[in-house]
């Protein structure tokens, strides 16, 4: 998906009269409604999604909005913002279509569309049975920041067309929509945490999520109550889950389990590591060194969150970032400069947060420090020659549904 302007992060523009404004360009008239769905933040549990464990997000305020109308022929066309030529497939289409031919469909294109192939699928529906739709999405999620920008347009598609079509789909189902979609019709071998955050998100609090039942506990944060800020430092460093670093940490971590006999390494306990480090090459077992301790992490987190409050969880944001840097091996030397930097100048705890390989850092911060530490980062960066960082606080907010 294309880069929005980055300024974009700071102060959340009003996305969804954008989807508004785009609909009546592309059709000429107002649209049926509009909904929409939440980027996330990731406060801890990194790659233990798809190895069936678990994770700790929160949806945030910034968001992907869609304008919907229905139209006469069963055709579903899809525009946005960021790309505003449109892209229009006959619904019967949808099924040829993914995965086998995705190629023919621009990227962006791939996640709306994937979503309306893979809710039909789930609801068991035909294209016969539902009307052509027009779609048009506005954003201001920051996209390649690692905040589930494309969790986000699924999310949003997947309300929409689950109120318009009638498809019967409750959150949790329209989070596997949107996974199936982002596996098979855009082809990044992600889990399904993202999804479950944009559509299960409440204000104030996490989502603490058991990747293999799907059972998913709302969890108090307590950030306003001890007073703290998530500070988000987008590094500006892209990435793309659909490339070979995310699929090569996926394997080794299926690799692992197949070593040690067990249907994903969340069956293991740190207790199994040492037998583990006698079956399988060092890379592959630091890979499965970190998905373990992290998946204890998470617990212990959840934990500690409720014993002591939000302002005793830094030493396990710490280590979680220490883990994917040395174990797993997803960090860049932007990510580390802004976790030590902002640990430096007082955060209660730092760590990068989502897929790896760029993207953004997240800083747990007393209030009257933000601005410090927002002034140490920025610092740090300048002193090591990158580029300046875009630094904004996050607030758990709301799931998808309609505006």
């Amino acid at each position: 998906m294309t880069e929005t302007p980055r300024t974009a992060a700071a102060a959340p523009h009003d996305a969804s009269r954008d989807a508004s404004d785009l609909f009546s360009e592309l059709t000429g008239s107002d649209p049926r409604g509009t909904w929409s769905a939440p980027g996330r933040v990731n406060l801890i549990g990194e790659h233990t999604d798809y190895n069936d464990g678990f994770v700790l997000p929160f949806a945030i305020q910034h968001r992907t909005h869609v304008a919907l109308g229905t139209r006469a022929d069963a055709v579903i066309r899809v525009v946005s913002t960021f790309d505003p030529v449109p892209v229009e497939v006959a619904i019967a289409d949808l099924g040829t279509l993914f995965p086998a031919r995705r190629e023919e469909v621009p990227e962006w294109a791939r996640y709306p569309l994937g979503v309306a192939w893979a809710a039909l699928e789930a609801a068991g529906r035909d294209a016969a049975s539902v009307t052509g739709v027009d779609l048009a999405f506005a954003s201001n999620v920051p996209v390649g920041a690692g905040l589930s920008s494309s969790a986000a347009i699924e999310g949003a598609t997947a309300a929409a067309l689950d109120d318009v079509w009638q498809l019967g789909l409750d959150p949790v189902a329209r989070a596997r929509v949107g996974r199936t979609a982002e596996n098979e019709a855009v082809g990044a071998p992600t889990g399904i945490m993202d999804q479950m955050a944009s559509n299960l998100g409440r204000a104030d609090a996490g989502i603490f999520l058991d990747c293999r039942s799907l059972e998913a506990e709302v969890v108090d944060l307590g950030f306003t109550a001890a007073g703290l800020e998530l500070l988000v430092m987008d590094t500006g460093v892209k990435h793309s889950h659909a490339t070979g670093g995310y699929g090569e940490r996926r394997a080794a971590c299926e690799r692992g389990a197949a070593l040690m006999g067990v249907a994903a390494l969340r069956d293991l306990t740190p207790a199994d590591l040492d037998r583990a480090r006698g079956l399988m090459d060092d890379v592959t077992f630091r890979r499965v060194r970190h998905v373990v301790t992290e998946n204890h992490r998470v617990l212990d987190t959840v934990r500690v969150l409720a014993e002591s409050g939000a302002s005793a969880i830094g030493e396990l944001l710490v280590a979680s970032h220490a883990s994917m840097r040395d174990d797993f091996e997803i960090s860049v030397p932007e990510l580390d400069t802004a976790v030590e930097s902002a640990l430096s100048a007082g955060a209660v705890g730092a760590r990068m947060t989502g897929g790896g390989f760029g993207g953004a850092a997240i800083a747990l911060v007393a209030r009257e420090r933000v601005d410090r530490v927002r002034d140490a980062v920025a610092a740090a960066f300048a002193a090591s020659g990158f580029a300046s960082p875009t630094q904004f606080t996050v607030s758990p907010s709301a799931g998808a549904g309609r505006d």
